[in-house]
Protein backbone atom coordinates (compact mmCIF):
# COMPACT_ATOMS: atom_id res chain seq x y z
CA UNK A 1 0.00 0.00 0.00
CA UNK A 2 0.80 3.39 -0.99
CA UNK A 3 -0.09 6.76 0.78
CA UNK A 4 -1.50 9.42 -1.63
CA UNK A 5 -3.74 12.21 -2.20
CA UNK A 6 -7.24 10.97 -3.35
CA UNK A 7 -6.93 12.81 -6.95
CA UNK A 8 -3.33 10.92 -7.21
CA UNK A 9 -5.23 7.87 -7.13
CA UNK A 10 -7.71 8.63 -9.23
CA UNK A 11 -5.36 9.29 -11.81
CA UNK A 12 -3.50 5.83 -11.49
CA UNK A 13 -7.37 4.14 -11.60
CA UNK A 14 -7.69 6.72 -14.89
CA UNK A 15 -4.27 5.19 -16.60
CA UNK A 16 -5.48 1.71 -15.19
CA UNK A 17 -8.70 1.94 -17.10
CA UNK A 18 -6.70 2.82 -20.50
CA UNK A 19 -6.90 6.39 -20.09
CA UNK A 20 -4.58 7.92 -22.70
CA UNK A 21 -5.85 11.53 -23.19
CA UNK A 22 -9.22 13.72 -21.40
CA UNK A 23 -10.54 17.12 -23.21
CA UNK A 24 -11.22 19.86 -20.62
CA UNK A 25 -10.62 23.28 -18.87
CA UNK A 26 -8.62 24.15 -15.72
CA UNK A 27 -10.15 25.82 -12.67
CA UNK A 28 -9.26 26.36 -9.16
CA UNK A 29 -11.56 23.39 -7.86
CA UNK A 30 -10.26 20.97 -10.43
CA UNK A 31 -6.53 22.04 -10.42
CA UNK A 32 -5.15 19.56 -8.30
CA UNK A 33 -6.40 17.11 -10.87
CA UNK A 34 -4.47 18.93 -13.42
CA UNK A 35 -1.74 18.70 -10.98
CA UNK A 36 -1.66 15.16 -10.44
CA UNK A 37 -1.90 13.72 -14.68
CA UNK A 38 1.20 16.18 -14.98
CA UNK A 39 3.09 14.30 -12.66
CA UNK A 40 2.10 11.20 -13.76
CA UNK A 41 2.77 12.00 -17.16
CA UNK A 42 0.37 8.87 -19.14
CA UNK A 43 -2.36 10.85 -19.41
CA UNK A 44 -2.78 13.70 -22.25
CA UNK A 45 -5.10 16.92 -22.19
CA UNK A 46 -6.82 19.03 -25.38
CA UNK A 47 -7.53 22.23 -23.83
CA UNK A 48 -11.66 23.10 -25.25
CA UNK A 49 -12.26 26.47 -25.84
CA UNK A 50 -15.37 25.87 -24.19
CA UNK A 51 -16.84 23.17 -21.42
CA UNK A 52 -19.92 21.86 -23.38
CA UNK A 53 -16.90 21.92 -26.45
CA UNK A 54 -14.96 19.36 -24.23
CA UNK A 55 -18.01 16.92 -23.34
CA UNK A 56 -18.41 16.91 -27.60
CA UNK A 57 -15.02 16.22 -28.04
CA UNK A 58 -15.30 13.13 -25.45
CA UNK A 59 -18.44 12.08 -27.33
CA UNK A 60 -16.28 12.56 -30.68
CA UNK A 61 -13.57 10.28 -29.38
CA UNK A 62 -15.61 7.44 -27.60
CA UNK A 63 -17.81 7.25 -31.08
CA UNK A 64 -14.77 7.24 -33.29
CA UNK A 65 -13.35 3.77 -31.57
CA UNK A 66 -14.79 0.39 -30.26
CA UNK A 67 -13.16 0.57 -26.71
CA UNK A 68 -12.52 4.50 -26.46
CA UNK A 69 -14.12 5.75 -23.48
CA UNK A 70 -13.88 9.97 -23.31
CA UNK A 71 -13.14 11.81 -20.36
CA UNK A 72 -13.84 15.69 -20.07
CA UNK A 73 -12.58 18.04 -16.96
CA UNK A 74 -14.07 20.95 -15.93
CA UNK A 75 -13.99 22.86 -12.65
CA UNK A 76 -16.82 23.80 -10.32
CA UNK A 77 -20.21 25.54 -11.10
CA UNK A 78 -20.54 26.54 -14.66
CA UNK A 79 -18.21 23.88 -15.97
CA UNK A 80 -20.65 20.95 -15.01
CA UNK A 81 -23.63 22.66 -16.31
CA UNK A 82 -21.60 23.24 -19.31
CA UNK A 83 -21.03 19.59 -19.86
CA UNK A 84 -24.95 18.61 -19.32
CA UNK A 85 -25.47 18.84 -23.15
CA UNK A 86 -22.91 16.70 -23.53
CA UNK A 87 -23.76 14.10 -20.78
CA UNK A 88 -27.30 14.29 -22.58
CA UNK A 89 -26.07 13.95 -26.00
CA UNK A 90 -24.20 10.62 -25.07
CA UNK A 91 -27.01 9.27 -22.80
CA UNK A 92 -29.51 9.45 -25.38
CA UNK A 93 -27.12 7.69 -28.10
CA UNK A 94 -25.57 5.26 -25.35
CA UNK A 95 -22.39 6.99 -25.41
CA UNK A 96 -19.97 6.32 -22.44
CA UNK A 97 -18.03 9.32 -21.89
CA UNK A 98 -16.68 10.20 -17.98
CA UNK A 99 -17.20 13.95 -16.84
CA UNK A 100 -14.86 14.27 -13.92
CA UNK A 101 -16.18 18.15 -11.84
CA UNK A 102 -14.60 20.01 -9.76
CA UNK A 103 -16.37 20.96 -6.08
CA UNK A 104 -16.22 23.26 -3.27
CA UNK A 105 -14.50 22.63 -0.19
CA UNK A 106 -17.60 19.81 1.77
CA UNK A 107 -17.96 22.57 4.53
CA UNK A 108 -18.98 25.22 2.10
CA UNK A 109 -21.50 22.59 -0.14
CA UNK A 110 -24.51 23.93 1.88
CA UNK A 111 -23.53 27.68 2.45
CA UNK A 112 -23.65 29.13 -1.62
CA UNK A 113 -20.02 28.84 -1.58
CA UNK A 114 -18.31 30.68 -5.36
CA UNK A 115 -19.44 28.32 -8.05
CA UNK A 116 -20.83 25.35 -5.60
CA UNK A 117 -23.91 23.85 -7.36
CA UNK A 118 -25.10 20.28 -6.29
CA UNK A 119 -24.26 19.41 -9.93
CA UNK A 120 -25.35 15.40 -9.18
CA UNK A 121 -28.22 15.96 -8.57
CA UNK A 122 -28.86 18.40 -11.86
CA UNK A 123 -26.68 15.38 -13.98
CA UNK A 124 -28.78 12.34 -12.59
CA UNK A 125 -31.36 12.65 -15.68
CA UNK A 126 -29.00 12.47 -18.56
CA UNK A 127 -26.66 9.83 -17.29
CA UNK A 128 -25.72 6.45 -15.64
CA UNK A 129 -24.72 7.61 -12.38
CA UNK A 130 -23.76 11.21 -11.10
CA UNK A 131 -22.29 11.12 -7.45
CA UNK A 132 -20.13 13.98 -5.26
CA UNK A 133 -17.87 12.06 -3.94
CA UNK A 134 -17.30 12.81 -0.02
CA UNK A 135 -14.90 10.49 1.83
CA UNK A 136 -11.57 10.65 0.05
CA UNK A 137 -10.68 7.06 0.66
CA UNK A 138 -13.95 6.58 -1.61
CA UNK A 139 -12.49 8.33 -4.86
CA UNK A 140 -10.47 5.49 -6.50
CA UNK A 141 -13.47 3.30 -5.86
CA UNK A 142 -15.75 5.39 -7.85
CA UNK A 143 -13.81 6.10 -10.82
CA UNK A 144 -13.69 1.94 -10.83
CA UNK A 145 -17.34 1.90 -10.41
CA UNK A 146 -17.67 4.90 -12.79
CA UNK A 147 -15.75 2.14 -15.85
CA UNK A 148 -17.79 -0.86 -14.60
CA UNK A 149 -20.83 1.06 -15.53
CA UNK A 150 -20.22 2.62 -18.75
CA UNK A 151 -18.65 -0.74 -19.93
CA UNK A 152 -22.35 -2.59 -18.55
CA UNK A 153 -25.60 -2.81 -20.28
CA UNK A 154 -26.56 -0.32 -21.73
CA UNK A 155 -23.17 2.04 -22.05
CA UNK A 156 -23.74 5.55 -21.13
CA UNK A 157 -22.28 8.13 -19.22
CA UNK A 158 -21.03 8.97 -15.49
CA UNK A 159 -20.39 12.17 -13.97
CA UNK A 160 -18.08 12.05 -10.88
CA UNK A 161 -17.95 15.27 -8.85
CA UNK A 162 -14.86 15.64 -6.27
CA UNK A 163 -14.86 18.71 -3.67
CA UNK A 164 -11.43 20.13 -3.52
CA UNK A 165 -10.70 18.76 0.16
CA UNK A 166 -11.24 15.78 -1.03
CA UNK A 167 -8.97 15.75 -3.69
CA UNK A 168 -6.35 17.14 -1.58
CA UNK A 169 -6.82 14.17 1.46
CA UNK A 170 -3.98 11.53 1.56
CA UNK A 171 -5.32 7.70 1.70
CA UNK A 172 -4.02 4.45 1.66
CA UNK A 173 -4.09 2.62 -2.45
CA UNK A 174 -2.05 0.22 -3.80
CA UNK A 175 -2.22 1.09 -7.53
CA UNK A 176 0.00 -1.66 -8.55
CA UNK A 177 -2.83 -4.56 -7.50
CA UNK A 178 -5.60 -2.58 -9.24
CA UNK A 179 -7.70 -4.33 -11.67
CA UNK A 180 -10.61 -2.63 -13.78
CA UNK A 181 -13.87 -4.92 -13.04
CA UNK A 182 -15.20 -7.21 -15.71
CA UNK A 183 -18.42 -5.29 -17.27
CA UNK A 184 -21.69 -7.28 -17.40
CA UNK A 185 -23.53 -7.61 -20.43
CA UNK A 186 -26.96 -10.14 -20.92
CA UNK A 187 -26.44 -12.39 -23.36
CA UNK A 188 -29.50 -14.33 -25.18
CA UNK A 189 -29.40 -17.78 -24.97
CA UNK A 190 -29.93 -20.36 -27.86
CA UNK A 191 -33.55 -21.37 -27.18
CA UNK A 192 -34.45 -17.42 -27.43
CA UNK A 193 -32.58 -17.17 -30.67
CA UNK A 194 -33.91 -20.25 -32.38
CA UNK A 195 -37.35 -18.96 -31.78
CA UNK A 196 -36.56 -16.00 -33.61
CA UNK A 197 -34.94 -17.35 -36.55
CA UNK A 198 -37.77 -19.52 -36.44
CA UNK A 199 -40.36 -16.88 -36.63
CA UNK A 200 -38.27 -15.05 -39.44
CA UNK A 201 -38.20 -18.58 -41.39
CA UNK A 202 -41.96 -18.41 -41.53
CA UNK A 203 -42.28 -14.67 -43.07
CA UNK A 204 -42.39 -14.13 -46.77
CA UNK A 205 -40.66 -10.90 -46.97
CA UNK A 206 -38.34 -10.40 -43.72
CA UNK A 207 -36.55 -7.22 -42.83
CA UNK A 208 -33.17 -6.84 -40.26
CA UNK A 209 -32.92 -3.73 -38.81
CA UNK A 210 -29.75 -2.70 -37.48
CA UNK A 211 -29.39 -0.35 -35.02
CA UNK A 212 -26.23 1.22 -33.60
CA UNK A 213 -25.71 -1.26 -30.61
CA UNK A 214 -24.57 -3.27 -33.10
CA UNK A 215 -21.60 -0.62 -33.72
CA UNK A 216 -21.50 -0.36 -30.07
CA UNK A 217 -20.52 -3.71 -29.50
CA UNK A 218 -18.28 -4.13 -32.63
CA UNK A 219 -20.50 -6.73 -33.98
CA UNK A 220 -21.00 -5.65 -37.49
CA UNK A 221 -19.09 -8.39 -38.93
CA UNK A 222 -21.31 -10.73 -38.12
CA UNK A 223 -24.12 -8.62 -38.51
CA UNK A 224 -23.11 -9.12 -42.30
CA UNK A 225 -22.30 -12.92 -42.19
CA UNK A 226 -26.16 -13.14 -40.48
CA UNK A 227 -27.59 -11.67 -43.05
CA UNK A 228 -25.88 -13.54 -45.97
CA UNK A 229 -26.63 -16.72 -44.08
CA UNK A 230 -29.95 -15.92 -44.42
CA UNK A 231 -29.89 -13.47 -47.21
CA UNK A 232 -32.31 -11.25 -45.65
CA UNK A 233 -32.16 -7.66 -46.33
CA UNK A 234 -31.13 -5.41 -43.80
CA UNK A 235 -32.47 -1.39 -42.92
CA UNK A 236 -29.80 0.07 -40.79
CA UNK A 237 -31.18 2.78 -38.57
CA UNK A 238 -29.27 6.33 -38.59
CA UNK A 239 -27.00 5.50 -35.71
CA UNK A 240 -26.26 1.78 -37.33
CA UNK A 241 -25.37 3.04 -40.76
CA UNK A 242 -22.38 1.62 -41.84
CA UNK A 243 -22.96 -1.38 -39.88
CA UNK A 244 -23.33 -2.91 -43.49
CA UNK A 245 -21.39 -1.13 -46.39
CA UNK A 246 -23.56 0.77 -48.90
CA UNK A 247 -23.31 -1.26 -51.76
CA UNK A 248 -23.61 -4.43 -50.08
CA UNK A 249 -26.17 -6.22 -52.17
CA UNK A 250 -28.13 -6.70 -48.57
CA UNK A 251 -28.34 -3.07 -47.86
CA UNK A 252 -31.82 -2.05 -48.58
CA UNK A 253 -31.66 1.80 -47.05
CA UNK A 254 -32.47 3.58 -44.62
CA UNK A 255 -35.91 3.82 -43.15
CA UNK A 256 -37.53 6.90 -41.70
CA UNK A 257 -39.58 10.62 -41.93
CA UNK A 258 -36.00 12.62 -42.82
CA UNK A 259 -32.91 10.54 -42.82
CA UNK A 260 -34.25 7.79 -45.08
CA UNK A 261 -33.95 6.92 -48.50
CA UNK A 262 -37.53 6.53 -50.38
CA UNK A 263 -36.69 2.86 -51.60
CA UNK A 264 -35.50 2.07 -47.94
CA UNK A 265 -38.99 3.13 -46.53
CA UNK A 266 -40.95 1.29 -49.31
CA UNK A 267 -39.09 -2.11 -48.42
CA UNK A 268 -40.07 -1.48 -45.28
CA UNK A 269 -43.45 -1.08 -46.00
CA UNK A 270 -43.54 -3.91 -48.13
CA UNK A 271 -42.16 -6.12 -45.64
CA UNK A 272 -44.12 -8.46 -43.26
CA UNK A 273 -41.28 -9.12 -40.21
CA UNK A 274 -38.99 -7.18 -39.09
CA UNK A 275 -35.92 -8.27 -36.42
CA UNK A 276 -34.49 -5.31 -34.83
CA UNK A 277 -31.40 -5.75 -33.07
CA UNK A 278 -29.65 -3.08 -31.42
CA UNK A 279 -32.02 -0.76 -31.94
CA UNK A 280 -35.12 1.86 -30.20
CA UNK A 281 -37.61 2.49 -32.74
CA UNK A 282 -36.85 6.46 -32.36
CA UNK A 283 -39.40 8.06 -33.61
CA UNK A 284 -37.64 9.88 -36.61
CA UNK A 285 -37.23 6.40 -37.86
CA UNK A 286 -40.64 4.47 -37.91
CA UNK A 287 -43.11 7.74 -37.52
CA UNK A 288 -46.03 6.74 -36.05
CA UNK A 289 -46.77 3.16 -34.22
CA UNK A 290 -49.80 2.20 -36.57
CA UNK A 291 -48.17 2.93 -39.89
CA UNK A 292 -44.91 1.34 -38.91
CA UNK A 293 -46.60 -2.00 -37.61
CA UNK A 294 -48.88 -2.39 -39.93
CA UNK A 295 -49.00 -5.67 -41.06
CA UNK A 296 -45.77 -6.74 -39.98
CA UNK A 297 -44.43 -8.98 -36.96
CA UNK A 298 -41.42 -7.83 -35.00
CA UNK A 299 -38.61 -9.30 -33.07
CA UNK A 300 -36.84 -6.90 -30.92
CA UNK A 301 -33.31 -7.62 -29.26
CA UNK A 302 -31.79 -5.10 -26.96
CA UNK A 303 -29.52 -4.89 -23.82
CA UNK A 304 -31.08 -3.19 -22.21
CA UNK A 305 -34.71 -4.99 -20.18
CA UNK A 306 -36.95 -1.38 -20.02
CA UNK A 307 -36.35 -0.74 -24.24
CA UNK A 308 -38.39 -4.02 -24.81
CA UNK A 309 -41.99 -2.68 -25.42
CA UNK A 310 -41.00 1.25 -24.69
CA UNK A 311 -42.52 1.96 -27.61
CA UNK A 312 -44.66 -0.68 -29.07
CA UNK A 313 -44.93 -4.01 -28.34
CA UNK A 314 -42.92 -6.82 -30.08
CA UNK A 315 -44.10 -10.26 -31.09
CA UNK A 316 -41.25 -11.21 -29.18
CA UNK A 317 -38.12 -9.60 -27.23
CA UNK A 318 -34.73 -11.03 -26.62
CA UNK A 319 -32.54 -8.81 -23.62
CA UNK A 320 -29.04 -9.18 -25.18
CA UNK A 321 -25.81 -7.38 -25.81
CA UNK A 322 -25.98 -6.91 -29.90
CA UNK A 323 -22.74 -9.44 -30.23
CA UNK A 324 -23.79 -11.92 -28.47
CA UNK A 325 -27.13 -12.56 -30.10
CA UNK A 326 -25.34 -11.76 -33.01
CA UNK A 327 -22.66 -14.64 -32.51
CA UNK A 328 -25.63 -17.20 -31.71
CA UNK A 329 -27.61 -15.89 -34.85
CA UNK A 330 -24.83 -16.50 -37.11
CA UNK A 331 -24.34 -20.11 -35.70
CA UNK A 332 -27.73 -21.42 -35.94
CA UNK A 333 -28.35 -19.84 -39.51
CA UNK A 334 -25.35 -21.66 -40.47
CA UNK A 335 -26.67 -25.18 -38.73
CA UNK A 336 -30.17 -24.08 -40.53
CA UNK A 337 -28.55 -23.47 -43.67
CA UNK A 338 -26.78 -26.31 -43.78
CA UNK A 339 -29.62 -28.68 -43.12
CA UNK A 340 -31.73 -27.09 -45.71
CA UNK A 341 -33.93 -25.40 -42.50
CA UNK A 342 -33.82 -21.57 -44.42
CA UNK A 343 -36.02 -20.49 -46.62
CA UNK A 344 -34.62 -18.59 -50.54
CA UNK A 345 -34.73 -15.14 -50.07
CA UNK A 346 -33.06 -14.52 -53.26
CA UNK A 347 -36.86 -13.33 -55.00
CA UNK A 348 -37.61 -10.79 -51.90
CA UNK A 349 -33.74 -9.47 -52.12
CA UNK A 350 -34.16 -8.94 -55.75
CA UNK A 351 -36.69 -7.10 -55.16
CA UNK A 352 -35.27 -4.75 -52.99
CA UNK A 353 -32.21 -4.35 -54.84
CA UNK A 354 -34.36 -3.28 -58.02
CA UNK A 355 -35.76 -0.51 -56.00
CA UNK A 356 -32.05 0.31 -54.83
CA UNK A 357 -31.55 0.62 -58.66
CA UNK A 358 -34.70 2.60 -60.02
CA UNK A 359 -34.55 6.19 -60.71
CA UNK A 360 -37.80 6.11 -59.92
CA UNK A 361 -36.87 6.29 -55.98
CA UNK A 362 -33.84 8.67 -56.60
CA UNK A 363 -34.04 11.95 -55.41
CA UNK A 364 -32.53 14.73 -58.06
CA UNK A 365 -29.33 15.76 -57.49
CA UNK A 366 -27.48 17.34 -60.63
CA UNK A 367 -29.33 20.53 -59.96
CA UNK A 368 -26.89 23.53 -62.17
CA UNK A 369 -28.21 26.16 -59.97
CA UNK A 370 -26.29 29.15 -58.55
CA UNK A 371 -26.83 29.85 -55.91
CA UNK A 372 -26.19 26.05 -55.56
CA UNK A 373 -29.03 23.91 -54.19
CA UNK A 374 -27.80 21.85 -51.25
CA UNK A 375 -28.59 18.34 -53.51
CA UNK A 376 -26.09 19.12 -55.92
CA UNK A 377 -23.38 19.89 -53.15
CA UNK A 378 -24.02 16.37 -51.90
CA UNK A 379 -23.75 15.35 -55.10
CA UNK A 380 -20.00 16.90 -55.69
CA UNK A 381 -19.32 14.98 -52.26
CA UNK A 382 -20.26 12.12 -53.68
CA UNK A 383 -18.01 12.06 -56.96
CA UNK A 384 -14.98 13.63 -54.94
CA UNK A 385 -14.71 11.41 -51.43
CA UNK A 386 -14.03 7.75 -51.16
CA UNK A 387 -14.97 5.02 -49.08
CA UNK A 388 -13.11 5.60 -46.07
CA UNK A 389 -14.38 8.96 -45.83
CA UNK A 390 -15.60 9.52 -42.32
CA UNK A 391 -18.98 11.48 -41.94
CA UNK A 392 -19.26 13.88 -38.29
CA UNK A 393 -22.53 15.47 -38.34
CA UNK A 394 -25.62 16.37 -35.43
CA UNK A 395 -28.42 18.06 -37.14
CA UNK A 396 -30.46 20.45 -39.52
CA UNK A 397 -31.60 20.15 -42.97
CA UNK A 398 -27.65 19.59 -43.38
CA UNK A 399 -27.43 16.39 -41.50
CA UNK A 400 -30.84 15.38 -43.49
CA UNK A 401 -29.70 15.85 -46.60
CA UNK A 402 -26.42 14.21 -45.60
CA UNK A 403 -28.24 11.22 -44.87
CA UNK A 404 -30.45 11.34 -47.76
CA UNK A 405 -27.75 11.77 -50.00
CA UNK A 406 -24.07 10.49 -49.34
CA UNK A 407 -22.72 7.46 -48.73
CA UNK A 408 -21.55 5.35 -45.53
CA UNK A 409 -19.17 2.18 -46.18
CA UNK A 410 -17.67 1.56 -42.83
CA UNK A 411 -18.75 1.02 -38.84
CA UNK A 412 -18.04 4.33 -37.12
CA UNK A 413 -17.85 6.61 -40.55
CA UNK A 414 -21.30 7.96 -39.89
CA UNK A 415 -20.03 9.71 -36.45
CA UNK A 416 -23.69 11.41 -35.78
CA UNK A 417 -25.86 13.08 -33.10
CA UNK A 418 -28.60 10.91 -33.25
CA UNK A 419 -31.70 11.86 -30.56
CA UNK A 420 -30.54 15.46 -29.06
CA UNK A 421 -29.12 16.85 -31.63
CA UNK A 422 -27.58 19.98 -29.97
CA UNK A 423 -26.61 22.77 -32.36
CA UNK A 424 -22.51 23.21 -32.15
CA UNK A 425 -21.90 19.41 -31.80
CA UNK A 426 -20.06 18.90 -35.19
CA UNK A 427 -16.84 20.81 -34.81
CA UNK A 428 -15.73 19.64 -31.22
CA UNK A 429 -17.04 16.20 -32.04
CA UNK A 430 -14.91 16.03 -35.26
CA UNK A 431 -11.70 17.19 -33.39
CA UNK A 432 -12.26 14.21 -30.85
CA UNK A 433 -12.44 11.88 -33.47
CA UNK A 434 -8.97 12.98 -35.36
CA UNK A 435 -8.05 13.01 -31.34
CA UNK A 436 -8.83 9.33 -31.69
CA UNK A 437 -7.86 8.12 -35.12
CA UNK A 438 -4.87 10.60 -36.43
CA UNK A 439 -5.02 9.15 -39.88
CA UNK A 440 -8.82 8.72 -41.07
CA UNK A 441 -9.71 11.04 -43.52
CA UNK A 442 -13.04 13.19 -41.34
CA UNK A 443 -15.46 15.13 -43.63
CA UNK A 444 -17.70 16.99 -41.02
CA UNK A 445 -21.40 18.48 -42.44
CA UNK A 446 -22.49 21.63 -40.83
CA UNK A 447 -25.16 24.11 -41.49
CA UNK A 448 -24.30 27.68 -40.74
CA UNK A 449 -26.03 28.11 -37.63
CA UNK A 450 -24.43 24.31 -35.94
CA UNK A 451 -21.12 25.80 -37.49
CA UNK A 452 -21.57 29.27 -35.44
CA UNK A 453 -22.76 27.90 -32.60
CA UNK A 454 -19.05 26.40 -31.05
CA UNK A 455 -17.07 27.97 -34.08
CA UNK A 456 -14.18 28.70 -31.43
CA UNK A 457 -13.03 25.19 -30.89
CA UNK A 458 -11.67 25.50 -34.74
CA UNK A 459 -8.92 27.10 -32.27
CA UNK A 460 -8.28 23.69 -30.90
CA UNK A 461 -7.78 22.25 -33.97
CA UNK A 462 -5.40 24.75 -35.32
CA UNK A 463 -3.24 24.42 -31.65
CA UNK A 464 -3.12 20.79 -31.07
CA UNK A 465 -2.59 20.12 -34.73
CA UNK A 466 -6.05 18.13 -35.58
CA UNK A 467 -6.79 18.66 -38.83
CA UNK A 468 -9.86 17.78 -40.74
CA UNK A 469 -12.23 19.27 -43.65
CA UNK A 470 -15.47 20.89 -42.34
CA UNK A 471 -18.34 21.10 -45.25
CA UNK A 472 -20.00 24.19 -44.54
CA UNK A 473 -23.59 24.58 -46.11
CA UNK A 474 -24.45 28.54 -45.74
CA UNK A 475 -28.02 29.48 -46.13
CA UNK A 476 -27.85 31.78 -43.54
CA UNK A 477 -31.18 30.31 -42.42
CA UNK A 478 -32.17 28.49 -39.62
CA UNK A 479 -33.23 25.60 -42.61
CA UNK A 480 -34.61 23.30 -40.74
CA UNK A 481 -37.09 25.22 -38.12
CA UNK A 482 -38.29 27.44 -41.39
CA UNK A 483 -39.12 24.38 -43.05
CA UNK A 484 -41.31 23.32 -39.85
CA UNK A 485 -42.48 26.53 -39.78
CA UNK A 486 -44.40 26.31 -43.09
CA UNK A 487 -46.92 24.28 -41.12
CA UNK A 488 -47.74 27.51 -39.25
CA UNK A 489 -47.73 30.21 -42.06
CA UNK A 490 -44.63 31.90 -40.97
CA UNK A 491 -41.01 32.75 -41.31
CA UNK A 492 -40.10 33.90 -38.11
CA UNK A 493 -36.80 35.00 -36.29
CA UNK A 494 -34.90 32.07 -38.48
CA UNK A 495 -33.46 34.69 -40.93
CA UNK A 496 -29.20 34.72 -40.30
CA UNK A 497 -28.45 36.97 -43.76
CA UNK A 498 -27.53 40.52 -43.04
CA UNK A 499 -25.62 43.20 -45.07
CA UNK A 500 -21.62 42.68 -43.44
CA UNK A 501 -20.22 46.06 -44.20
CA UNK A 502 -17.07 44.62 -43.83
CA UNK A 503 -17.01 42.43 -46.62
CA UNK A 504 -15.54 43.64 -50.04
CA UNK A 505 -18.35 45.31 -52.41
CA UNK A 506 -17.62 42.54 -55.04
CA UNK A 507 -18.08 39.65 -52.41
CA UNK A 508 -21.17 37.48 -54.11
CA UNK A 509 -21.50 36.52 -50.55
CA UNK A 510 -21.88 39.95 -48.85
CA UNK A 511 -25.99 39.58 -47.93
CA UNK A 512 -25.03 36.31 -46.13
CA UNK A 513 -24.02 37.65 -43.00
CA UNK A 514 -20.92 36.48 -40.96
CA UNK A 515 -17.71 36.43 -42.69
CA UNK A 516 -16.91 32.89 -42.15
CA UNK A 517 -14.26 33.05 -44.31
CA UNK A 518 -12.80 35.70 -41.75
CA UNK A 519 -13.51 34.49 -38.87
CA UNK A 520 -12.45 30.90 -39.24
CA UNK A 521 -8.93 32.38 -40.14
CA UNK A 522 -9.05 34.19 -37.70
CA UNK A 523 -8.64 30.91 -35.23
CA UNK A 524 -6.04 29.95 -36.70
CA UNK A 525 -7.55 27.98 -39.62
CA UNK A 526 -8.28 27.85 -43.50
CA UNK A 527 -11.23 28.70 -44.87
CA UNK A 528 -12.32 28.21 -48.78
CA UNK A 529 -15.56 29.80 -50.17
CA UNK A 530 -17.42 27.75 -52.96
CA UNK A 531 -19.95 29.44 -55.19
CA UNK A 532 -20.81 26.78 -57.74
CA UNK A 533 -20.18 22.87 -58.31
CA UNK A 534 -17.90 22.99 -60.70
CA UNK A 535 -15.42 24.90 -57.45
CA UNK A 536 -15.77 22.00 -55.23
CA UNK A 537 -12.87 19.60 -56.46
CA UNK A 538 -10.37 22.13 -56.57
CA UNK A 539 -11.45 23.01 -53.05
CA UNK A 540 -10.81 19.81 -51.95
CA UNK A 541 -7.42 19.63 -53.29
CA UNK A 542 -6.39 22.81 -52.09
CA UNK A 543 -8.11 21.59 -48.26
CA UNK A 544 -6.08 18.61 -48.91
CA UNK A 545 -2.87 20.34 -49.48
CA UNK A 546 -3.07 22.64 -46.87
CA UNK A 547 -3.61 20.26 -44.44
CA UNK A 548 -1.08 18.02 -45.12
CA UNK A 549 1.86 21.22 -45.01
CA UNK A 550 -0.18 22.98 -42.00
CA UNK A 551 -2.06 20.71 -39.58
CA UNK A 552 -5.17 22.29 -39.46
CA UNK A 553 -8.91 22.05 -40.08
CA UNK A 554 -9.91 23.21 -43.58
CA UNK A 555 -13.33 24.74 -44.07
CA UNK A 556 -14.90 24.83 -47.24
CA UNK A 557 -18.07 27.04 -47.36
CA UNK A 558 -20.90 26.38 -49.89
CA UNK A 559 -23.13 29.47 -50.72
CA UNK A 560 -26.22 28.01 -51.27
CA UNK A 561 -29.63 29.22 -52.35
CA UNK A 562 -31.58 30.60 -48.69
CA UNK A 563 -34.34 28.57 -49.40
CA UNK A 564 -34.43 24.75 -50.59
CA UNK A 565 -37.18 22.39 -49.16
CA UNK A 566 -35.34 19.10 -48.41
CA UNK A 567 -37.78 16.24 -48.46
CA UNK A 568 -39.64 14.94 -45.14
CA UNK A 569 -43.24 13.58 -43.39
CA UNK A 570 -45.17 12.46 -41.02
CA UNK A 571 -45.05 8.88 -42.12
CA UNK A 572 -43.02 6.82 -43.73
CA UNK A 573 -46.08 6.54 -46.49
CA UNK A 574 -46.12 9.82 -46.76
CA UNK A 575 -42.84 11.62 -47.34
CA UNK A 576 -43.09 14.85 -49.25
CA UNK A 577 -41.16 15.38 -51.67
CA UNK A 578 -40.15 18.96 -52.83
CA UNK A 579 -37.87 18.75 -55.47
CA UNK A 580 -38.30 16.71 -58.49
CA UNK A 581 -36.50 13.19 -58.87
CA UNK A 582 -34.30 11.90 -60.60
CA UNK A 583 -35.06 11.92 -64.36
CA UNK A 584 -32.27 10.13 -66.07
CA UNK A 585 -29.35 7.68 -64.02
CA UNK A 586 -26.28 10.34 -64.17
CA UNK A 587 -28.61 12.88 -61.81
CA UNK A 588 -27.36 10.20 -58.88
CA UNK A 589 -24.67 7.81 -60.43
CA UNK A 590 -22.83 7.48 -57.33
CA UNK A 591 -26.73 5.80 -55.96
CA UNK A 592 -27.19 3.64 -59.02
CA UNK A 593 -23.84 2.19 -59.20
CA UNK A 594 -23.92 1.18 -55.70
CA UNK A 595 -25.37 -2.48 -57.27
CA UNK A 596 -23.53 -2.80 -60.23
Amino acid sequence: MAKMKAIEAAVCVLEKEGVTVAFGVPGAAINPLYAAMKAHGGIGHILARHVEGASHMAEGYTRAVAGNIGVCIGTSGPAGTDMITGLYSASADSIPILCITGQAPRARLHKEDFQAVDIATIAKSVTKWATTVLEPAQVPRAFQQAFHLMRSGRPGPVLIDLPIDVQLAEIEFDPDTYTPLPAYKPAATRAQVEKALAMLNEAERPLIVAGGGIINADACAELVEFAEATGVPVIPTLMGWGAIPDDHPQMAGMCGLQTSHRYGNATMLASDFVLGIGNRWANRHTGSVDVYTKGRKFVHVDIEPTQIGRVFAPDYGIVSDAGAALKLFVEVAREWRAAGRLRDRSAWLLECQERKRSVDYLRKTNFDDVPMKPQRIYQCMNRNLDKDTCYVSTIGLSQIAGAQFLHVYKPRHWINCGQAGPLGWTVPAALGVRVADPARRIVALSGDYDFQFMIEELAVGAQFKLPYIHVLVNNSYLGLIRQAQRAFSIDYCVQLAFDNINMDEGEAARGYGVDHVKVVEGLGCKAIRVHRPEDFAPAMQQAEAWMAEHRTPVVIECILERVTNIAMGAEIDNVVEFEALAAQPADAPSALALLD
